[in-house]
């Protein structure tokens, strides 16, 4: 009997802290959301794919804290120091003014970006192999990509000379990125025109500013707004009967050429950086990683309802054309 008194005072004495230890291991991830859940939901299901493999089970040793800004990106900092003032474990976001908000509300707590634009160019992280502060990830070529969609457009209507380009002020990449445009114009004698757009409200005005300049085509860049409403905008380049390029999902929603990287797979590829850092790895030391593969998606279907004729030397070319 005393034996078994004694096992019972010790449970008793223990079980409080193997409740707190088991609780110590549940580690908390803010998800900081340019969009809302609905837009962002194949990166989110991506990153959240990605994290079983690596031994983290929800609800089990990881839970996620969402914050979402619905496309305005003045709520990103309010957000951000939501999620700090909770002091998770790790905060992922991605897209420039994502990232860029975190960094502003922490300096201690490791941030984890599913992309953004130049993250060096933008002052995110000092270096891609030694990243520094807090911050690592993926990063993209946004310039770079910017110039190449305007290059395919123009390979795929020789004859174009004005080309109107979508663009969001409120995005610290757009401008880069219009730089980056411009020298490739220069070269490729074509003259741009940029408008602007902050709300999706504002989608329809643009594209009747477009069409009383009588541009040629339209270059719609990457943005989070933009790739939040990638369809309403392929409807508008439809309505207005203007080719367009932009990203490849741009394309698979009804664009005439689409380029870039898959979104989905930084945002898998995310979940590394979020392993690394819950087992005790530093951010200052994980180099921030690049997209290295790239897709060249061309609407045929729109092309043709256009009256669009690619050449063959694109069609060759492409990772997908869709019918």
């Amino acid at each position: 009997m005393r034996l078994i008194g004694l096992v019972l005072t010790l449970s008793l004495v223990f079980a409080p802290l193997v409740e707190a230890q088991q609780a110590e291991n549940v580690y908390r991830i803010g998800y900081l959301g340019i969009q809302n859940p609905t837009v962002a939901a194949k990166a989110l299901e991506a990153l959240r794919a990605g994290l079983p493999d690596l031994g983290w089970v929800e609800g089990k040793n990881i839970v996620f804290e969402y914050r979402w800004a619905d496309g305005k990106y003045d709520r990103l900092p309010d957000l951000a120091a939501d999620l700090v003032r909770l002091k998770v474990d790790a905060l992922v976001t991605g897209g420039t003014p994502g990232v860029r908000a975190a960094k502003q509300a922490t300096a201690t707590i490791p941030i984890v970006m599913t992309g953004s634009g130049d993250a060096v160019a933008t002052g995110l992280v000092a270096s891609l192999a030694r990243p520094g502060g807090n911050i690592t990830g993926l990063t993209d070529f946004v310039p770079e990509l910017m110039a190449k969609r305007l290059e395919l457009l123009k390979e795929a209507m020789p004859r174009t000379g004005r080309v109107a380009v979508l663009v969001n002020p409120d995005n610290p990449m757009q401008a880069p990125g219009f730089k980056a445009m411009e020298s490739t114009a220069r070269s490729l004698k074509v003259e741009l025109q940029k408008v602007e757009v902050r709300r999706p409200d504002e989608f329809e005005r643009a594209f009747s500013t477009m069409a009383k300049s009588r541009v040629d085509a339209v270059v719609v860049t990457q943005d989070s707004l933009f790739n939040a409403n990638v369809r309403a905008i392929a409807e508008l380049t439809a309505k207005k009967r203007l080719p367009s390029s932009g990203t490849k999902e741009f394309a698979e929603a009804g664009g005439s050429i689409g380029y870039g990287m898959n979104f989905s797979d930084n945002s898998r590829r995310a979940a590394y950086f979020v392993d690394k850092i819950l087992r005790g790895a530093k951010p200052a030391d994980l180099p921030v990683e690049q997209p290295t593969k790239f897709e060249l998606v061309i609407n045929l279907k729109t092309a043709k309802a256009l009256g669009l004729t690619i050449p063959h030397s694109l069609l060759v070319r492409a990772d997908q054309i869709i019918e």
